[in-house]
Parts: C-alpha cells; sequence; structure tokens
C-alpha cells in the first residue's frame, strides 16, 4: 500500500507543478487569438485597397504606400503567430515530460528546465514581434493624420463634409426667403 500511496503523491506533485504551464498556455492561447484578429484586419483591409487600386494615380500611390505599411504588419503579425505557437508546443512538451518524468525512473528535471527558458524566449520574441506591429500600425495612422489624408474618405466615395455648405433643400428655401 504504501506504493501505490507514493504514485499517488508523486502524480499530484506533478499535476501541482503542471498547472503554471498550463496558465501560460491559457495567456498564449489568448495572445494568438489578438494576433489571429489583428491579422484578419489587415487582410480583410488590404483586400479593399486592392479592389480600389485603379483609381487616379494619386490614390493609386496613397493605396500603394498604405499596402506595403500593411504588408509588413502583415509579416510581423506572422513571425508574432509564428513564435507565439513555438513557445505554445514548447509548453505541451514541458507538461508531457513533467507527466513522463513522475512516471518513468528517468530525471529529465534539466530537459524540462530547458523547455521552459525555451517557451519563455519564445514568447518574449513573439511580444516583442507584436509590439512592433502596433509601433508600426500606430506611426501609420498617426502618419495619415498629420498628413490629413483624405483617404477613407476617397475610398468609401463620400462626398467631404463642409460644415458652411448647405443641402440643396436649404438653398432652395433660402431662395423662396
Amino acid at each position: 500500500m504504501p506504493i501505490f500511496e507514493t504514485h499517488i503523491s508523486d502524480i499530484a506533485r506533478v499535476i501541482q507543478l503542471a498547472i503554471a504551464p498550463v496558465f501560460l498556455l491559457t495567456a498564449v492561447g489568448t495572445i494568438i487569438g489578438v494576433l489571429s484578429n489583428r491579422l484578419a484586419r489587415i487582410v480583410d483591409r488590404t483586400r479593399v485597397l486592392e479592389d480600389r487600386a485603379g483609381d487616379t494615380q494619386t490614390i493609386a500611390a496613397r493605396i500603394q504606400r498604405e499596402l506595403e505599411v500593411l504588408a509588413r504588419r502583415m509579416g510581423l503579425i506572422y513571425i508574432a503567430v509564428g513564435l507565439a505557437v513555438v513557445c505554445a508546443l514548447l509548453i505541451v512538451l514541458l507538461i508531457v515530460l513533467a507527466f513522463a518524468d513522475a512516471f518513468l525512473s528517468v530525471d529529465l528535471s534539466k530537459m524540462i528546465g530547458l523547455l521552459f527558458v525555451a517557451a519563455m524566449l519564445a514568447f518574449i520574441a513573439s511580444l516583442l514581434a507584436f509590439l512592433r506591429e502596433i509601433f508600426l500600425a500606430v506611426v501609420s495612422a498617426r502618419e495619415a493624420l498629420r498628413l490629413k489624408l483624405p483617404l477613407q474618405r476617397i475610398l468609401s466615395n463620400a462626398p467631404e463634409q463642409d460644415p458652411t455648405a448647405r443641402s440643396t433643400e436649404e438653398r432652395a428655401e433660402a431662395k423662396r426667403s
């Protein structure tokens, strides 16, 4: 009976030790979700701009510049997702080796430690790529605002709203008066 109790306590200890990596895995999964959403928005914006690329030369040049920024952002998100997935795989492998260590009479503690360090390095690199993408997005948005680039209005074919302009009905009413 003491051997059975030892195995149960070993398994309980491994489960307790596996909880921290599981929480980390949840965080990595959340980051992957955020990155995937950003990637989807970039792809959608790229498609919209590519559909409008045949407009006038001035507009086409602006669209081309925005497409280049979107391509750089897409590359950074792709790298960030890849590194986050590598991190998740390393964490899952770490959990598997922690349980194997409990069941086998092999000391895998150094391998588990190395996997944890590798997972953290992949996670840090993923977050750095994500941060770079955010900086690039903010800089391009600020530049568009600084230049007062009316690209959104041009692309949506919405007329510019002049606060001093009156509607056709208002002008007709003014003539009648």
